[in-house]
């Protein structure tokens, strides 16, 4: 059973070692759960998942391997043997327990019935006096109140657990899945450097807790300068044609980068860079600034984030006079030298899916220009950009 259980891990992407598996049969051998579903999910999802950027993937594969298992009787079946069973049983019997049993025939008997009626029984029960479940006077299960049976999983479990999983609360996390502004924030705060700048603004407590006892008692509030993210960050769009139905993820990057970050400053062009960019889309072509001067305007300790999907005709890239709008003198591919000798620091986020980068030609232009420096507009190829960029 667990076997194909770490089958299933492994064939939904989970990167699940033969380790992780014997700690959870190991984990199981010491009883650390027992007849309970939504126990062993959470102890099988932190043996076997080691980032939570999986905890969706498990979620998904542990519904879809355990899709039968309605009641916790499933799961002794399925998960306990005959040996465990007996060792849990031991366990939870006190001596009094172990006195009032002997009305049954002994452990021994107990054990068997307790088996035969797992065997007979098809269905979750509430209440009774025969089957196992919960509640009722049954001497097997757990919440019920016959004096003389054993209790087996937690308290109070109600319903079917796959509820657990099913409810799927880690989807976000996944590096697969598209971004939202929310995602976004949380992956570009990773790129942060604090600083304390400007006016004092802000309670020192630990200097003012110094500061009062030195003075006897008297207070004497202390304030330093607030802290703030000093990370400067010029964001580059590459706008229309191919990059139109990436329009809302690009939307909630910039909303989110101009939320995180104090010094941003943010331009557009189209297809690749040349001698000028835009702020204004709609002035696009009566309000350019001159790339030159955005190169002497802002200092080369901005970090450069280009997002584009790198999709064009080769020579827009390598030649002169390639741009499809204008007359450029020079390739962009000098012009893009230029912004990456003036900036080390920079990153190329590519909203189009990693897999097919390599059937186009301008792509594989732009990567090898970037220094293989670009990334996946996912949650994972956001979080490698910001590894890079904050070094």
């Amino acid at each position: 059973m667990l076997i194909g259980f770490f089958h299933s891990l492994r064939n939904a992407g989970l990167p699940v070692s033969v380790k992780e598996l014997l700690d959870l049969h190991g984990a199981l051998k010491e009883g650390l759960v027992f007849a309970n579903v939504d126990e062993f999910y959470s102890l099988a999802r932190l043996v076997m998942v080691k980032d939570e950027k999986y905890y969706d993937r498990f979620d998904r594969a542990f519904g879809a391997y355990f899709k039968d298992l309605e009641s916790l009787d499933d799961l002794i079946e399925a998960l306990i043997p005959d040996d465990w069973l007996r060792k849990e049983f031991e366990r939870q019997l006190s001596e009094e327990d172990r006195a009032k049993i002997q009305s049954l025939g002994g452990l021994e008997e107990l054990i068997e019935a307790f088996k035969k009626r797992l065997e007979e029984q098809k269905k979750r029960h509430q209440g009774g006096n025969k089957w196992i479940g919960t509640g009722g006077t049954s001497p097997f299960g757990h919440g019920g109140y016959n004096p003389e049976g054993i209790r087996v999983g937690g308290q109070g479990e109600q319903g079917r657990a796959v509820k657990v999983w099913e409810k799927r609360d880690f989807r976000n996390l996944d590096d697969s899945v598209d971004l939202g502004t929310r995602n976004i924030k949380i992956a570009l705060r990773r790129l942060r450097k604090f600083a304390r700048t400007g006016a004092q603004e802000e309670l020192d407590i630990n200097d003012t807790i110094r500061s009062t006892a030195r003075n006897a008692g008297l207070l004497d509030l202390k304030m330093v300068p607030e802290r703030h993210n000093t990370i400067k960050v010029l964001l580059f769009f590459d706008v229309g044609g191919s990059m139109d139905p990436y329009v809302k993820v690009c939307e909630e990057l910039f909303s989110a980068a101009r939320s995180e970050f104090k010094h941003l400053e943010y331009f557009y062009f189209h297809n690749f860079v040349y001698e000028s960019v835009w702020r204004n889309n709609a002035r696009r072509h009566t309000e350019r600034f001159s790339t030159l001067d955005v190169l002497h305007k802002y200092a080369s300790d901005y970090r450069v984030i280009f997002v584009g999907d790198a999709s064009m005709a080769p020579y827009e890239i390598t030649h002169p006079g390639g741009s499809i709008e204008h007359w450029n003198e020079e390739a962009g591919q000098v012009w893009l030298k230029r912004i990456l000798d003036t900036y080390p620091k920079a990153v190329w986020l590519n909203p189009s899916k990693q897999e097919y980068w390599s059937f186009t030609h301008s792509t594989a232009i732009t990567k090898q220009l970037m220094e293989e420096r670009m990334h996946p507009l996912t949650l994972s190829g956001l979080d490698e950009a910001m590894a890079y960029l904050s070094r």
